[in-house]
């Protein structure tokens, strides 16, 4: 069987209450897919489920509810495990997000073992989460930041990352799949030549694990961080996986109950991994709804979600650059099905908003990429950013509307 045979677009939009939405009397077209995504009943269910007839704090109560509740947070931990390949459930930390997880290897393995004069090595294309907690660590420590450039299509310049991978460098933070671009980065050979000279490697995972399947031991990379909101599951739920050896060596990010095995006045005593680094009572809806996000996606299958959205970018390319003044920014060979394009004279906020009108919803911005923004000298680009769940007939619409922006701004 292909990956695209028995995949039922229209019966996985069931799936999903929010698209059988209608806004200013038109049918909902969600195009901000890579912002965050829209939850299946069953998530939305899960929720409601846990906060209605399971709510209990985890791992110290003695009682039904808690042990329960104990037992679903711990299944979702495995079951992250088995979703990106890792070696060990005790490699999978639960954070808010995945600026949070780059925050904490920063603080944690950055603070601990970069020093004054030592280089960070990451790429033109970072969010703003992959760039910022680097530059605060460098004010107040004398740690660098080096950036490999990207060409006209987006793509990273590998040979000049090569020169930039100096021995000066001891850690590289990379984008998996550009948020403003779409672009796949060459990761596994990314980390393969970080790791000929001694140097770990984080990935920041946030667009590519609800599109393509990850294995982290296959990439072999030392941190891996993820958000749940970007694969089905709740707001407020991450991931960072680090590699265990990573893991024990690095001091814990917050203080509090749980991430503690004693406590005296004169001393405390650290708790094993995962726990060491999860302080205080966790997000456990978020984390029970993340599991269940994640058995959704298993149902479908990420190989058939990734042919069906690789089909939708091309026929959206196609039919976008059908439309006058359209420049698509990001066309590198190996993308994501994200789409970011200029129009005319009309900046991205008057486009978004004459979308909204239609019922279509996209991102108008910079996208958390400034530096993105400044290599291609545009202010700003509109962006539709697609899933499974999305449409050619939702990308017709989005093109008709464009055609009639045009027509506005001649």
């Amino acid at each position: 069987m292909t990956p695209m045979e028995n995949f039922n677009v229209e019966e996985i939009r069931q799936d999903f209450p929010i698209l059988r939405e209608q806004v200013y009397g038109k049918p909902l077209t969600y195009l901000d897919n890579a912002a965050t995504t829209q939850k299946p009943q069953i998530v939305i269910d899960t929720l409601t489920q846990y906060y209605s007839k399971e709510n209990a704090n985890i791992h110290r109560g003695i009682f039904c509810l808690s042990e329960q509740a104990t037992k679903r947070y711990k299944s979702a931990r495995h079951k992250v495990q088995e979703f990106i390949g890792a070696a060990a459930d005790k490699e999978i930390i639960f954070v808010r997000g995945t600026t949070e997880a780059i925050n904490l290897v920063v603080q944690c393995y950055g603070r601990t073992f970069l020093k004054a004069g030592d280089e960070v090595l990451i790429t033109h294309m970072e969010h703003h989460s992959n760039i910022v907690p680097w530059q605060m660590l460098g004010e107040e420590t004398g740690v660098k930041l080096k950036v490999a450039p990207i060409n006209d299509r987006g793509e990273l310049m590998l040979e000049d990352f090569k020169k930039l991978l100096t021995d000066k460098v001891k850690f590289v933070s990379v984008a998996h799949v550009s948020n403003a671009l779409g672009t796949i980065n060459p990761v596994k050979e990314i980390v393969r030549l970080a790791h000929a000279q001694g140097v770990p490697v984080l990935l920041d995972g946030a667009q590519a694990v609800a599109h393509t399947p990850v294995n982290v031991q296959d990439l072999d990379c030392d941190f891996y961080v993820f958000s749940g909101h970007k694969l089905l599951g709740p707001t407020g739920i991450g991931v960072l996986y680090g590699k265990r050896e990573f893991l024990e060596k690095m001091p814990p990010y917050q203080g509090g109950g749980d991430m503690i095995r004693s406590v005296t006045f004169e001393k405390t005593v650290f708790n094993d991994l995962p726990y060491k680094f999860e302080a205080g009572t966790p997000h456990i809806a978020g984390v029970i709804g993340l599991g269940v996000a994640i058995d959704y996606i298993g149902s479908i299958g990420l190989e058939r979600i990734e042919a069906y959205e690789q089909e939708l970018l091309k026929y959206g390319t196609e039919k976008l650059l059908q439309v006058p003044g359209l420049r698509l920014i990001g066309t590198a060979k190996h993308k994501s099905a994200i789409l970011s394009f200029v129009l005319g004279e009309a900046h991205a906020h008057d486009i978004g908003t004459i979308l909204d009108r239609q019922g279509i919803a996209i991102r108008a911005g910079h996208h958390c990429a400034m530096p993105v923004m400044q290599r291609f000298n545009v202010p700003a680009t509109t962006r539709a950013s697609l899933a499974f769940y999305n449409t050619k007939e939702e990308i017709n619409r989005l093109v008709t509307a464009l055609h009639e922006v045009t027509e506005i701004f001649q």
